[in-house]
């Protein structure tokens, strides 16, 4: 029968307390003796082996502050010998001739013929590991068929890769030597039910390795599917929030190089199936935006060329002061930049932005005009006025006075028809002024 407290335990214990008893100055020592005395007695006596309750009771009132982890490992070494020690002498045995198999049962010939002469069922662990890498390859290698060759989106494809690896893994678990003459031999002594010879392991690893390849082309083409795609959508986007020409050119070059994606994804693959669709759409899109580019882009340009000719115009014409003919070609320009504006019908983008332009333009027109027909009476008059001064005599006598009198009121009448924003203004203003010294002087 084991004691209360075995040696192993006893030492656990004892150490500590040592440790315990050496903090406590004034009655370490004695808490010690009274703490191994305890022990001392628990080590002699026969008897279940104490808790770690029964324990911490003994000593927590001598060294109430006693590790408990210290006590923990004092039971679990007071714990009495397991009869399971035999076990792992049993599973050591069982161990080497499990060992001894699988080296009999390794794929090579020099060690599986002479055993499968002399005692076959040693060598059943690797027909049958073979048998499930064989059916497991076969039903793995048709489930990846399906799922490939008739996959309807990435997931299916994603599944089906799965299945080609862990067949690949199946196929090359077969030995190759094994292909051709084990089959046989193993058929006269275990019913496994199927011959699997190296033209069959060949045609296999051929569907693994096209499928493998239709995976990869597959899963490119979808991603540069899905690429393109988010091309377009970014591109619709900065066209929509372009604000300026220039913008929105960027935007339709990204647009077309995104469709240019999608006409170039490989014939026959899940990738072009799914973009067909989306590709017309696309298209019709870009088509009808384009249109719109377009027709916006000829707008701007007609727009342009009439603004050239209509700052041409104002600037020419600043000043309100012009000779008829500078007037005259300066409304010119602008019925030239007025006629190109024309040229935007109604239904044509930018109809709008070009109403306000041609309004503007024929408003600056009519400006023009007043001032060249104010400019072309004033010269009238002025020319008149000077005609009438040089039928003035030189000399004037009583008899033609009051003739004379009403000449020059006739042509300070006529001088005051010459406008201030008119390029004779001076000129009559002068001639007026003499014209009345002249008229003071006959009174």
């Amino acid at each position: 029968m084991p004691v209360l407290l075995n040696n192993k335990a006893y030492k656990i214990m004892a150490g500590e307390i040592a440790k315990a008893a050496n903090k406590d100055q004034f009655a370490g020592e004695v808490s010690q003796k009274i703490a191994l005395k305890r022990l001392n007695k628990l080590n002699s006596l026969k008897g279940e082996p104490l808790t770690e309750k029964e324990l911490t009771y003994l000593i927590n009132d001598v060294f109430p502050d006693f590790d408990p982890k210290i006590i923990s490992k004092a039971i679990r070494a007071n714990r009495p010998a397991s009869s399971l020690w035999l076990i792992p002498k049993v599973l050591l045995g069982l161990g080497g001739l499990s060992g001894l198999i699988w080296v009999l049962n390794l794929p090579f010939p020099m060690i599986r013929r002479p055993v499968a002469r002399t005692a076959p069922i040693i060598l059943l662990p690797s027909y049958i590991k073979m048998d499930r890498h064989y059916r497991a390859a076969i039903a793995l290698t048709e489930q990846a068929d399906q799922l490939v060759n008739q996959a309807t989106s990435l997931a299916d494809l994603k599944l089906g890769e799965g299945k080609v690896t862990q067949a690949q893994y199946n196929l090359d678990a077969l030995p190759v030597w094994f292909l051709g003459y084990e089959p046989q031999m193993s058929g006269g002594w275990f019913n496994f039910g199927w011959k699997f010879t190296l033209d069959e392991f060949e045609s296999a690893r051929k569907a693994i390795g096209r499928m493998e390849a239709k995976i990869f082309q597959e899963i490119n083409a979808l991603n540069q599917l899905e690429q393109a795609q988010q091309d377009i959508t970014l591109a619709q986007q900065n066209y929509q929030q372009a604000q300026d020409i220039t913008s929105k050119e960027i935007a339709i070059k990204a647009w077309q190089a995104g469709i240019d994606q999608l006409n170039q994804l490989p014939n026959n693959t899940l990738a072009q199936e799914q973009a067909n669709p989306k590709y017309e759409a696309y298209l019709r899109d870009f088509r009808q935006i384009s249109n719109t580019v377009a027709e916006n882009n000829r707008t701007s340009k007609i727009i342009a060329v009439a603004q050239q000719f209509y700052t041409q115009a104002t600037n020419s014409c600043t000043n309100t002061v012009n000779p008829n003919n500078l007037w005259q070609e300066c409304i010119n320009l602008l019925n030239k930049a007025i006629a190109i504006l024309n040229q935007v019908s109604l239904d044509d983008s930018g109809y709008l932005e070009t109403q306000t332009l041609l309004a503007n333009y024929e408003a600056k027109l009519g400006q023009m005009r007043i001032f060249q027909q104010q400019e072309q009476e004033s010269q009238q008059a002025y020319e008149l006025a000077q005609s009438m001064i040089a039928n003035l005599p030189n000399t004037v006598d009583s008899s033609q006075r009051n003739t004379t009198t009403q000449a020059i009121l006739n042509i300070i009448n006529q001088l005051e028809k010459v406008h201030q924003q008119t390029t004779v203004y001076q000129d009559a203003l002068a001639l007026k002024n003499l014209a009345d010294k002249k008229l003071q002087q006959l009174k």
